[in-house]
């Protein structure tokens, strides 16, 4: 079991395949030797917390279908002031008693287009507060049990361990006050810590892109063998690094599709390609590449050529990958992406790395930010799916804003069921799915776009690891070292241990992985030392939660990565002395709140 338990760990840290698929091959290995039975290999997709955890990504999505949320936009205008630190303030008040009820991911992703709009508005550098937007959220999600998924598989491994599922609230009073303290912190020193990666008012073609140097025009000579063919008979576009966005015939503007357009004498292509490969067309086919003069003269700022790229019915926004997405791991090439979304990619952003050759066989990653140019009605069809994410508001008409007062209802209604103990969670959940449907919140087909299949199939995986661990003795056998190593330290010291080691654990595998190692060993330590083992698995549900040190700890943190425009080691900065607070006061509260010996 730990040469299984080793390889498992290595598989997580390395990444050779998504975390969710690493999880599923545990899960099947465990079979195979015979360390679970094929019941228990399987378990995980029948487990409470898996499926309370699925109803919770439907309940979230009635919330953002109907744009409820959008609504907070004109209060986070109205009370955010000029100051960074008030605006911190009030978009963390506001976003984090809503993670404590709905998906973070999702918030994130309501929330990203609406603090760009923001900052644009306020003169301010969105990577002031792309950060403290993630981390609000990450600490919001620990004021109730639905906050995270992590949470609910924390409840899910105390009722299997003996100890009950955690009560909706059971861990509020230390959430609000870590969530508060967090807040406070963010406000005070996010502004000093956080460097403007990105000027607020420097257009994002300009600036993020450089733009203007790479997508140029070109003019169809009399001489050119081009004349009364098209893009798909030339196969230009596949034999060379470029890609045409326009035909610019007598000032008319002829946007995508452009494919069979026969090309004619005169005709300027403004096109996406290296300097290199446009000399290379211009001596093959007959092309003049129009004077770099005149070319910078039209387009002296990045805000014209953006103009110029949005005339008519054409568009230029910034989609972002997330992670549940198709996308991931394939190339634009593989996906055939122009003729599935009808639009062009111009560039990706990867953190601080810009690409901007040979898109079409970069594998993408979550957290990719891609530069789109296409028809606005394409753009409209992206922001109803839940694969990418268009970083500008969302247009109203594709939001059931009718049906918002009644997805908020449900979600109460589904937490107040759950605080008076009148059913489970997970029955409470899966009601308010029902009812989301049954009100026209989410259509019957929406459902299963809502849930994020690769977080279902982590914990499914993940849930055996835990079930073998224990029935081969493997968790005795890492609670009895870790009593050895620690048993000349004070209560408060072995309850600061396994959060630190936890936190480290949440950096480099994930926080469900983390959660599923550490609160068995976390109980057996407690029992042999006759201590609370709720203050045990409290401290390590929190500190699995609370990641601040790395853009790739916690998803939202990926989320924030492009769009802030920030390096790796802003993210350090900024969330370590966090981490270092927390770490102290976590422990010292649950002491408080709970006690730390068994009554």
């Amino acid at each position: 079991m730990v040469t299984v338990l080793i390889l498992a760990l290595i598989a997580f840290i390395t990444e050779w395949l998504p975390v969710d698929l690493t999880a599923m091959g545990v899960a099947i290995a465990l079979i195979l030797l015979g360390l679970v039975t094929p019941d228990e290999g399987i378990s995980g997709f029948g487990n409470s917390a898996t499926i309370t955890v699925l109803a919770m990504f439907i309940l979230s999505a009635g919330i953002v279908r109907t744009g409820a949320v959008q609504t907070i936009r004109n209060i986070l205008m109205h009370w955010g002031g000029n100051s960074v630190t008030r605006q911190i303030l009030t978009m963390g008040m506001i976003v984090g008693p809503i993670t404590a009820l709905i998906n973070n991911t999702a918030v994130v992703g309501i929330f990203l287009p609406i603090v760009e709009d923001w900052c644009r508005k306020k003169n301010i550098s969105p990577s002031k507060l792309m950060i403290p937007l993630s981390y609000s959220t990450v600490l919001g999600g620990m004021i109730t049990v639905i906050g995270t998924s992590t949470n609910v598989l924390a409840s899910g491994l105390s009722q299997k361990l003996g100890y009950g599922e955690f009560y909706l609230f059971q861990f509020t009073p230390i959430g609000l006050i870590t969530f508060l303290v967090g807040i406070v912190y963010l406000a005070v020193f996010a502004p000093k810590l956080l460097p403007d990666r990105k000027q607020p008012n420097a257009d994002l073609l300009n600036q993020d892109y450089a733009l203007t140097d790479y997508v140029s025009e070109v003019i169809i000579t009399p001489q050119s063998n081009l004349i009364g063919q098209t893009l798909r008979s030339t196969a230009i576009q596949r034999n060379f690094d470029i890609d045409v966005l326009e035909i610019i015939r007598d000032n008319q503007h002829f946007a995508q599709p452009v494919a069979d357009k026969p090309f004619a004498a005169g005709d300027i292509l403004l096109v996406r390609g290296s300097r290199q490969d446009l000399l290379k067309i211009r001596d093959e086919r007959g092309l003049d590449i129009l004077p770099e003069v005149k070319f910078s003269q039209k387009v002296t700022s990045g805000l014209q050529l953006k103009q110029d790229m949005n005339s008519g019915e054409e568009h230029v926004a910034e989609i972002l990958i997330l992670s549940n997405s198709r996308l991931n791991g394939a190339t634009l090439k593989e996906l055939r992406f122009r003729q599935r979304y009808n639009a062009t990619v111009l560039a990706i952003r990867r953190g601080q790395e810009l690409i901007r050759e040979r898109l079409g066989r970069v594998p993408l990653k979550f957290g990719d930010l891609l530069l789109l140019q296409g028809p606005k009605e394409s753009f409209l069809g992206l922001q109803t799916t839940r694969e990418l994410l268009v970083l500008e508001q969302r247009d109203a008409e594709n939001l059931r804003q009718e049906k918002a007062g009644i997805a908020i209802a449900i979600v109460l209604g589904v937490v107040l069921i759950s605080a008076f103990n009148i059913t489970p969670i997970l029955v409470a959940a899966l009601i308010g799915v029902i009812l989301m449907v049954l009100t026209g919140c989410l259509k019957p087909g929406e459902i299963y776009g809502a849930v994020r299949w690769d977080i279902i199939f982590l914990l499914a995986g993940l849930i055996p690891l835990g079930i073998a661990m224990d029935k081969s003795g493997t968790t005795a056998w890492m609670a009895s070292q870790l009593l050895a190593m620690g048993q000349h330290l004070s209560g408060f010291w072995i309850l600061t241990f396994f959060y630190l080691i936890t936190s480290v654990l949440t950096e480099i595998l994930s926080n469900n992985a983390a959660v599923v190692l550490m609160i068995p060993i976390a109980v057996e330590v407690a029992q042999n030392l006759h201590l609370n083992p709720y203050a045990f698995m409290f401290a390590v549900t929190f500190a699995a939660s609370n990641s601040y040190l790395t853009p790739i700890g916690y998803q939202t943190n990926t989320m924030v990565y492009g769009p802030g425009n920030y390096k790796f080691l802003d993210f350090t900065r900024i969330g370590a002395p966090l981490n270092l607070i927390l770490t102290i006061l976590t422990p010292l509260l649950i002491i408080w709140i709970y006690g730390l010996q068994t009554n």
